[in-house]
C-alpha cells in the first residue's frame, strides 16, 4: 500500500506527537480506514517530508508521532511566477493544480478587462482560500514539500509595476518563441497569461510599453489554461529540469 501523503498546517519535527487537522483526520479514519501503527507521510511546506506513525484514532481525531524527516530535492531550478487572468468554472483550478505539478513557485490571479468573474471582496477571499486548498492538494499528489505562494487577486493595471526583465507575455501575435529567446534563470521568471478572450488591446499596449517580451506558442490560438501550462512546460524543457 502506498503511504498516504498529508498536508499539515502544524510545525513538525522528529519525535514529536501531534493531532492531525480535522479534515486530515477524517480522511485517515473514515476514507482510508487506517489503523494505529500504520505510517503516513506529512509535509507542511518547509521543504521536508515527515514520516509518522499513527498512535491513536478516535472518530476523526488522529494522533501521530513523527519518526523521520527527509529533505526534498524535487523543486524546479526555475522560479516561475505565473500571473494568470482569472478564468471561469474549473479552468482556474486546473491551471493552479497542473501549475503546481509543473513546478510553478508563485501564482498571482489577475483581474483584467475581459475577466468573466465578478465578485465582491468577501467572495474573492473565499475564492483564494479554496484555491489555496487546491494548491496544497496538488502538492500532496505530486510530492512537492514546498507550497507555492498564492498572492492576493490584483487588477492588471496595478500589477504592471511588478514587471521585470524576465517577464514573458503570452500573445498569439507575438513575433518571438521561447526557443528564440533566453531567460536569466537566476532570477524570477514571470509568465503573464490572459483570461478567456485574452488581454484587451489597451492591456496589450500597457504591457508593450513596459517592455515585456510578447511570446507566441505556435500558429494556433490556445485556451487560457492550455497556454499557461504549455508555456511552463516549454520553459522547463529549455531552462529547467525536464
Amino acid at each position: 500500500m502506498r503511504v498516504p501523503r498529508i498536508f499539515s498546517s502544524k510545525a513538525l519535527s522528529v519525535s514529536t506527537e501531534i493531532e492531525l487537522d480535522k479534515e486530515a483526520g477524517t480522511h485517515i479514519s473514515r476514507v482510508l480506514r487506517m489503523s494505529t501503527g500504520q505510517q503516513i507521510e506529512l509535509f507542511n511546506g518547509d521543504g521536508f517530508s515527515y514520516f509518522a506513525q499513527i498512535q491513536a484514532i478516535e472518530r476523526n481525531q488522529v494522533s501521530v508521532r513523527v519518526v523521520e524527516a527527509l529533505e526534498a530535492t524535487n523543486e524546479s531550478p526555475l522560479n516561475i511566477h505565473l500571473f494568470q487572468g482569472v478564468s471561469r468554472g474549473d479552468k482556474m483550478e486546473l491551471t493552479l493544480q497542473k501549475g503546481v505539478e509543473l513546478g510553478v513557485t508563485q501564482f498571482t490571479p489577475l483581474i483584467t478587462e475581459r475577466c468573466g468573474v465578478k465578485l465582491d471582496k468577501k467572495r474573492w477571499q473565499k475564492k483564494l482560500e479554496h484555491w489555496q486548498k487546491v494548491i496544497e492538494s496538488a502538492c500532496e499528489q505530486c510530492g512537492r514539500n514546498t507550497i507555492p505562494a498564492l498572492h492576493p487577486v490584483i487588477k492588471m493595471q496595478a500589477a504592471l509595476s511588478q514587471f521585470n526583465d524576465n517577464s514573458f507575455f503570452m500573445h498569439p501575435e507575438g513575433k518571438q518563441s521561447f526557443k528564440s529567446i533566453s531567460a536569466d534563470t537566476n532570477l524570477e521568471i514571470q509568465l503573464w497569461v490572459g483570461p478567456e478572450g485574452g488581454f484587451s488591446d489597451e492591456e496589450i499596449s500597457w504591457v508593450e510599453a513596459h517592455g515585456c517580451k510578447p511570446v507566441q506558442l505556435g500558429p494556433r490560438v490556445l485556451r487560457t489554461e492550455t497556454a499557461a501550462l504549455a508555456a511552463v512546460s516549454v520553459m522547463n524543457s529549455l531552462w529547467g529540469d525536464f
